[in-house]
């Protein structure tokens, strides 16, 4: 064996006696902790996200170091897939000029809040899960799903639990797509009642990139948690987005735009400097 490996005798012996490397002994530690970060994020986080809790642990080790550890374990972030896009724009209600206009960099909260409406599919039926996410944060702060398409059921739940929570005192800019939901007199009527201090926005036609922030929500969404199950009725997909929600990605989830921070983290780090001002 010594003869085919090429490897001495006296090493052969000498690697028997010795002792088991720091190196060897650390990664094994290494190997545990990512795997039950791994895991604890659904199978969702990469080598960078894993890094970053990592150093949260304590433990500051590279990036591709990460990687290494990650395949030598079969640990395999998913990728995305493409989804269907559900906007109906093909109606005669007024549009809103495209006042966002893709600068998706704001300084506080509450001014602006983008919106979309994404498919999630049970052998029941289709449901509808309508999301507003405050760009400021990347927080949904509203969210609703249904079992149709009507403007009733999608934005304005969504639209009651965001000012449930959030007051809004400074100028508000509202951006969604074309679709009837958010053109319709129902629901325009409501973003007029707030008399100038919610203007509404809309992305220009066929032009997915002018609402990018809620597409990429919707594909984390499926990509991370949707496409790893498969629902039987409505209530269990309702009940499985609202965890993913609202104990997942609003609480503890890493954002890369926030600088590979959780919302809270965000959050503190930016009342901190207000007051630190």
């Amino acid at each position: 064996m010594c003869k085919v490996l090429k490897v001495s005798t006296s090493g052969y012996y000498n690697w028997l006696k010795a002792k088991v490397s720091k190196l060897w002994l650390y990664n094994q530690k290494l190997s545990t902790f990512i795997t039950t970060i791994f895991k604890d994020s659904f199978e969702s986080y990469g080598a960078p996200r894993i890094k970053v809790a990592l150093e949260k642990l304590g433990h500051f080790i590279s990036k591709p170091r990460v990687a290494r550890i990650m395949k030598a374990n079969g640990l395999f972030a998913r990728r995305k897939r493409k989804f269907k896009v559900t906007t109906d724009s093909n109606h005669k209600y007024p549009v809103a000029a495209n006042i966002l206009n893709q600068n998706f960099e704001v300084f506080r909260k509450n001014q602006v809040w983008v919106s979309d409406i994404t498919y999630i599919e049970t052998k029941q039926g289709w449901m509808y899960l309508t999301v507003i996410i405050d760009l400021f944060n990347r927080k949904i702060v509203g969210w609703s799903m249904s079992d149709n398409l009507t403007t009733k059921d999608t934005i304005i739940p969504a639209w009651n639990m965001a000012v449930k929570s959030n007051v809004i005192i400074e100028e508000l800019i509202f951006h969604s797509d074309r679709g009837v939901q958010y053109a319709s007199y129902r629901f325009t009527d409501i973003i007029k009642s707030y008399d100038g201090l919610v203007i509404q926005s809309m992305s220009r036609k066929g032009n997915c990139w002018d609402n990018a922030v809620a597409e990429s929500f919707f594909k984390s969404l499926k990509t991370e948690w949707v496409y790893k199950h498969t629902y039987n009725y409505r209530s269990q997909a309702e009940l499985s987005i609202f965890s993913w929600i609202e104990t997942w990605y609003n609480k503890r989830r890493i954002h890369s735009t926030l600088g590979y921070k959780t919302i809270n983290e965000f959050e503190i780090e930016m009342y901190n400097q207000n007051v630190a001002a």
